[in-house]
């Protein structure tokens, strides 16, 4: 199984130098994500897939949140796509029909880590516990984005817009992004007046309004601007 890992890694050409962002994305809008990827290890003899992606990297409160599935290719929810192309009804749906049918590992790294790390240090490490954390080791995973994660049990793919043209990744991006929601709500009755769960953390008005009336919470990633710049300017 390891010799046929490492045979299929050599031959994998799904590279983001392979064909240019802007390219992907018009092929993902013509026709959705599809299985193409998947089946191509499966045939040459891999038993297991894994499509991963996060959720949150750009907001400034709340951790970074990172799903790995494995989907049963027998049982495919119906309507899997980029959880961005989703409403909330729809994201909801999928996530009980992907965990009721498929093999999925769900991690996340803290606003502490992502200060410590940087956003990008930070998901990879969310990425790679999410992939650690499926109930069977994963023998290929296909990354959604730019970057493999380092130390991982496995080989694996970058996808440029890969939650627009793999079902997996498209998978991995609906559990990542309704899992991240619901820690967001959380934090919204542990933390009253920032209304968490209206903007999930990103840098709304309102969102930004609170933080001046009532300062940032532990929650808060002290490395992003504004809350950078504030601390800087206070210790002038």
């Amino acid at each position: 199984m390891r010799e046929s890992c490492r045979i299929m890694a050599r031959r994998s050409s799904d590279s983001p130098v392979a064909s240019g962002p802007a390219a992907r994305r018009q092929a993902a809008a013509r026709r959705g994500p599809d299985l193409i990827r998947e089946t191509v290890l499966l045939e040459g003899g891999l038993r297991r897939i894994a499509g991963i992606d996060e959720a949150g990297r750009g907001p400034l409160a709340g951790p970074v949140v990172a799903a790995a599935v494995v989907l049963d290719r027998d049982r495919l929810p119906t309507g899997l796509d980029d959880s961005k192309k989703l409403d909330a009804a729809e994201r909801q749906r999928l996530f009980a029909e992907i965990l009721a049918s498929a093999h999925v590992g769900i991690a996340s790294a803290s606003a502490v880590e992502i200060d410590r790390f940087n956003i990008r240090g930070a998901t990879l490490i969310a990425m790679r516990r999410a992939l650690h954390a499926l109930p069977e080791t994963a023998c290929h995973v296909l990354v959604d984005g730019r970057d493999v994660p380092p130390l991982l049990r496995c080989p694996g793919t970058a996808v440029i817009a890969g939650d627009a043209l793999s079902l997996s990744i498209a998978a991995a991006s609906i559990v990542a992004k309704v899992t991240r929601d619901r820690i967001m709500r959380r934090a919204c009755r542990a933390f009253a007046g920032y209304g968490f769960s209206r903007h999930m953390g990103y840098g709304t008005p309102e969102h930004l309004t609170a933080i001046a009336r009532l300062g940032p919470t532990p929650l808060h990633r002290m490395s992003f601007r504004p809350l950078r710049a504030d601390l800087l300017d206070a210790a002038e």
